[in-house]
Order: structure tokens, then sequence, then C-alpha cells
């Protein structure tokens, strides 16, 4: 099954000429627009002002790199927290025509030296609270650069007070398909890949996301997210091209997210699944100006969108990868709500194909991998090897398992390489997941498969109690098999079962798998 044939793009978009820096276009035509808040110290900046910044950004980098910024290749690693300076860097370096590569911050030093590397940066930027790190993984011949005062003589300083002529840099012209970002995947199935977005790429992922959930004029879009993932980046993106306003939290905490979301006027908000299970349990309700929770990064529950619905929270239930510059499809509310664990329809000119194992595609209702193709889809990975291994005439192949009704909206069940094979027997761990959430008691659950003499494979389940840690001590093992028994089919029932406190998530929101394997391998060990 496919849906739908992409659309040609851009059509009737508000981007004048794509190919030019978007916050110049924007600075140009609202000057006095509200760009970004401070949501932690209060500070705000018009679009003339935030536009002024990412231009001084860009001409302390420049001198910073000496030079190394020319020639249209050039790549600027960026190992930065959540914060507006994060905004002015993105924008300066797209200024100077090059490409920004987001570095996560959380990550262990070998791993940041492993992909600066692959990435091949220039420049490193970082701020105080990464300045160590910066240095000690930064390649030999890149330059070291700081937003704060640096602490270190090794690293250069990037001010914010290059307001004469040498501070103003022209925009590059860049055409919409070269390279703008560098964002590397959460590697919960492996060694995280880098992905080479576009500027189109990005441009169009903003068009067919406000295409879906609509703009409005004082749209106020909160961004807690890192903003080193899409889902902090794209709001950035899609509310310069609009001229509507970002308003950035350093990090999320249930009580002060909450504060923000009411005393700011938030609009919309990016939240993972776990993020607005924990504001939920802190008593939030929302208020009347938010118009949608943009829910993505992990699938949400059936009992967390009835949760939503009775606390009248807009959850918006969305499926996208770092590989499509964030969404592929987006429920809308009325969606999410008469078609529970849906991820509505593909968005403006994307098309998702449902292929099965024979590579051809399937009927609706029929479950195969999804392809997606358009305008919002990676050129390819850094790696050659793994952009040939992705990727088709039919496009992107996610490595997710779903499936699409008649009237097109679709469903994810899980990933082809994490299909358990029990006995010859092949089981989804979604649908395993699906059958625990709606176990009385359990709150959560992950789904893996530990190799097995006997069976090949052992569905084995980690399982958090509705009611705490205190709660493993009635929801036994045996129960929770009971409780599925009927349910699913018998060698779906997972042999084994552990209790957690919580599902070992990355920052991104997608289960762990590798850590929830190491629980359950320790859970079958003792047992």
């Amino acid at each position: 099954m496919t849906l739908p044939e992409p659309a040609d793009w851009p059509v009737d978009d508000p981007v004048a000429d794509p190919s030019v820096d978007i916050l110049a276009q924007r600075a140009a035509a609202t000057p006095d627009v509200t760009a970004v808040v401070d949501a932690d110290e209060g500070r705000e900046w018009t679009y003339g002002e935030f536009d002024e910044r990412a231009s001084s950004r860009a001409a302390t980098l420049a001198a910073a790199a000496d030079g190394d910024l020319d020639g249209g290749d050039a790549r600027v690693g960026l190992l930065l927290g959540t914060r507006p300076a994060s905004a002015d860097l993105y924008f300066a370096v797209g200024r100077l025509g090059a490409s920004a590569v987001a570095l996560n911050v959380e990550l262990p030093p070998e791993r940041l030296r492993s992909q600066a590397a692959r990435a091949d940066i220039d420049v490193l930027v970082c701020e105080r609270a990464t300045e160590g790190s910066a240095t000690a993984v930064a390649p030999a011949d890149a330059p070291v650069a700081s937003i704060d005062a640096p602490e270190s003589r090794e690293v250069v300083p990037l001010p914010l007070d290059r307001t004469d002529d040498d501070g103003r840099v022209t925009p590059s012209d860049r055409p919409l398909d070269a390279e703008r970002v560098v964002m590397f995947t959460s590697g919960t199935s492996g060694e995280p890949k880098g992905v080479r977005l576009t500027r189109g790429n990005l441009v169009a992922s903003a068009v067919g996301s406000a295409h879906r959930l609509g703009v409005d004029p004082d749209d106020r879009w909160l961004v807690c997210l890192p903003m080193y993932h899409m889902g902090g980046l794209a709001p950035l993106v899609r509310s310069t091209l609009y001229g509507t306003t970002t308003v950035i939290q350093r990090e999320f905490d249930a009580d002060a997210t909450a504060r923000v979301l009411d005393e700011r006027d938030i609009t919309a908000v990016s939240l993972v699944p776990t993020m607005l299970t924990r504001l939920l349990d802190a008593g939030w309700d929302p208020g009347p100006s938010l118009r949608f929770v943009l829910l993505g990064g992990a699938p949400a529950s059936r009992e967390l969108i009835e949760r939503c619905a009775d606390r009248g929270v807009p959850a918006c239930p969305t499926y996208g990868l770092t590989e499509t510059a964030s969404q592929v499809a987006t429920a809308i509310l009325e969606e999410a709500r008469e078609h529970p664990d849906t991820i509505g329809k593909p968005l403006r000119g994307t098309t998702v194909t449902v292929l099965g194992s024979d590579d051809t595609p399937v009927d609706s209702g029929d479950t195969g991998e999804l392809v997606v193709a358009g305008p919002t889809v990676t050129p390819g990975y850094l790696d050659d090897d793994q952009t040939a291994a992705a990727f088709d005439d039919r496009g992107f192949h996610t490595g997710d398992l779903g499936y699409a009704d008649e009237d097109g909206r679709l469903w994810v069940v899980g990933r082809v390489d994490d299909a358990i094979v029990t006995g010859g027997e092949n089981v989804h761990p979604a649908r395993v997941v699906d059958a625990l959430r709606d176990i009385e008691g359990v709150a959560d659950a992950a789904v893996v498969g530990l190799p097995d003499e006997e069976w090949g494979e052992r569905v084995a389940a980690l399982v958090v109690p509705a009611d705490g840690p205190a709660g493993a001590t009635d929801l036994t093992a045996e129960r929770v098999r009971d409780a599925l028994r009927g349910r699913l089919a018998a060698f779906a029932v997972p042999k084994t079962v552990g209790f957690a406190d919580e599902i070992p998530r990355t920052h991104s929101g997608t289960v762990d798998r590798e850590a929830v394997r190491e629980r359950l391998t320790a859970v079958r060990d003792e047992a």
C-alpha cells in the first residue's frame, strides 16, 4: 500500500526564495515581532534583534575559524545545551554557508570524539559547561570556540559585540539541496548514524507540519527538548519561517515546565510520552491558549491518550525520524481520540509505502516495513555504505513495521530488526507491549528477545507497575503471564518478566533496548 502520492513542492509556501537565509528574510519582513523568549531568564528578542545576534555570532565564528569555513562544505560542531545562544549559532552557521553538526552533550567523551571525527568538523563550538569535553574531543586541526567566557587559553571566545561593519555577515545563498545540519540518530539498535539534512529538508518539514497543524500569528512554541535532536530544532525552524515565537526552556522539569506553559501563554509544545506523563502526574491542566501537544519520540500508549482526553490535553501523536527532518505522519486531535494508537496520515508531500517481505506493497491492514519518500527525506548518511543499505528507488527504508487503514491512517507496530523469532514463530514486541499496558496495575512496559538454547529466542518483558516500586510485590511475573494468556498466542507470552521503576529511554524518548536487554538478562540469570 502506498499513500499518498507526493505533491509537488514547494507549492504556495511562504518562502519567496528558500535558498536564502530564512532568518534574514523574516527579520526584513517582521523585524518587531517577538522571535525568541528565554523562559529561564525572562529575556526576549525581536526578529530584528535575533538577526543581529546571529550575524554577530557568524562574524566572530568566521574570525575564530581563520578562514576554515570558506568553500561551502565546512562543518561546525555544536556542543551546546538548549538555550537561546544555541538558536543564534544554528543560524550563524547557516549564514556562513556551513553545516551545523549537532552533538549530544550527554554523551561520553569517546562517543563525542568518534562523532566529531566522522563528521570531519572544522570548528567546535562549546559553552562553559561543555568546554572541558570540547577541548578533549575536538580534532587536532579544529579550533574550539565558546559562547561563554572561556576558562582555557586554548578556547576562543565568541562574544556578541560585533556591531560594526565587520559584524554584518551577508547571508549565504547556498541552494536548497546543500547540507545544512548533521544529526546523529539515538543509536538504540547499534552505532548512531550521522544524518545529513539539507536546507530543503528542513523547510519542507516546517511547511508540512504547518499544513497539518495550522499556524496562528500568536503561536508560541515551547522548546524544552534538547536542541541537538530534531524535536528541539524543528520548532525553531518552523517558527522562524512563519514569523511566530519560540520559547526556549533549558531543560524539562514537570513543575517548571507547567508554569512556563501557563505563564507564557504557550500554544504548542513538543514532548515525548514520558514528559507528558510526568506533567499529568504533577497535576498539570492545560491553559486556554494551548492548541496542541506534539507527542513523539516514542509510541504514546492508549492509556496516555485517554488520560489526555479526560484532562482536556490536545495531544497529537506523531511519527518521525531524524532521517525525515522530524514528522512523517501526525494524528490531529479527533483522529487520536477516535482511532487509538494511530499516528495519523502522512504529512503533505510525504509518501509512505508499506512493503511486505517480498518488497512489494501490501494491502491495507497488512503489516510491512514503512518506506518514506518526499522532500523531507535526507539525501543520506555520512557513511556511504549505510546510505546504500537504507535507500532505494522507493525511498528511505525506516526499519519500522506498520500498517495503514483504507483511509490512509498509519499505525506503527515495531521494528523489522526487533522481531523475536521464538520456536519458529515471529513475535512483534509492540503488540506484546500493548497487551501488557492493558493489564490492570501495569503503567508501562518494554519487550525484547533474549537468546534461548531451546527456543532460539525467548520473549522477555520489563514491566513498570502502576503503583511504583512497591507495586512489584502484588504484580508478580506469574500474574502478568496469567493476564496475557488468552490475549496473546502462547508463544508470545513472555517467559522472562522483570520489574523496574521506569523503562530506560534515550533523550529522544525511544526505548533504550540494550539497557532493557541487560536488565532482563540479569533477571533470567537469577531465575
